[in-house]
């Protein structure tokens, strides 16, 4: 009798079952990343993104933001940066060793970029839906939308809304003392943000997000802390369970 596949074995995994899977409008993968690498990373993906879907309570093509995310992997990077996040061509790419941990941080600014003219009036096509909520855009009136205003609102504004968050002042002071101005972009705000929502509520994957917490990064403020942290994690729970709710409906 053939022996049978024990319950920790590794699962068959593709890139082509990834885009069939999720939608994904293409996925490309780098030259010098081998069969091995390939199948390794395709199963470290799809735990990741079941973990993500799993989450927010969503379908797949939420992952994929109806088909029109691409991802790469391995291959359309930024030297020195393991994972970005590119506007013009709606793509996710992860460097093939640096990768790790960054998706739930990059998925979200996608997110983020999806959402901007679903959310907001006359916004310009590279605007992040957190930079148009910031820049006073005009919101589209819809349940949904005031539930996402929400989620910007407790992790860039003090709980009543008179000054910035703690967040945002711990951003802003990193920026003053490197003389740049990245960690305090609302839409760098919202993505460490929601990175510390999906450690904090999904199941541990180091492949989806980690360092939110025993870090050097979280020691600095540049995670959100409690109670400010909790504050967050509800709003964003309260947005995708009716984001969700909203797309299985919906189909």
């Amino acid at each position: 009798m053939p022996s049978q596949p024990t319950a920790d074995a590794t699962p068959s995994m593709s890139f082509a079952d990834l885009r069939r899977r999720f939608g994904f409008r293409s996925i490309a993968i780098g030259n010098w990343v081998t069969r091995e690498e390939q199948a390794k990373a395709a199963v470290q993906f799809q735990r990741a993104l079941e973990d993500l879907m799993q989450l927010l309570g969503g379908p797949e093509q939420l992952v994929s933001l109806r088909g029109s995310l691409t991802l790469n992997y391995g291959t359309g990077g930024q030297p020195g940066v393991a994972a970005h996040y590119e506007p013009a061509r709606r793509c996710l790419a992860l460097a093939k060793n640096a990768g790790p941990g960054s998706l739930a941080h990059e998925w979200f600014h996608a997110l983020d970029h999806y959402l901007a003219d679903k959310a907001f009036r006359g916004v310009s096509t590279g605007t992040f839906a957190s930079r148009a909520w910031l820049d006073n855009a005009e919101p589209i009136q819809h349940p949904l939308n005031q539930l996402l205003r929400a989620c910007f609102h407790a992790v860039i504004l003090s709980e009543n809304g008179e000054h910035p968050s703690e967040l945002f002042n711990a951003s802003a002071g990193m920026d003053s003392q490197l003389h740049t101005h990245y960690y305090s972009k609302p839409e760098e705000l919202c993505a460490r943000a929601f990175e510390a929502f999906v450690q904090d509520t999904a199941p541990r994957n180091a492949f989806l997000v980690r360092g939110t917490r025993a870090t050097r990064e979280a020691e600095l403020g540049l995670y959100p802390k409690p109670p400010q942290r909790g504050q967050i994690n509800q709003a964003f729970a309260t947005y995708f369970a009716s984001l969700g709710r909203a797309l299985h409906k919906t189909g």
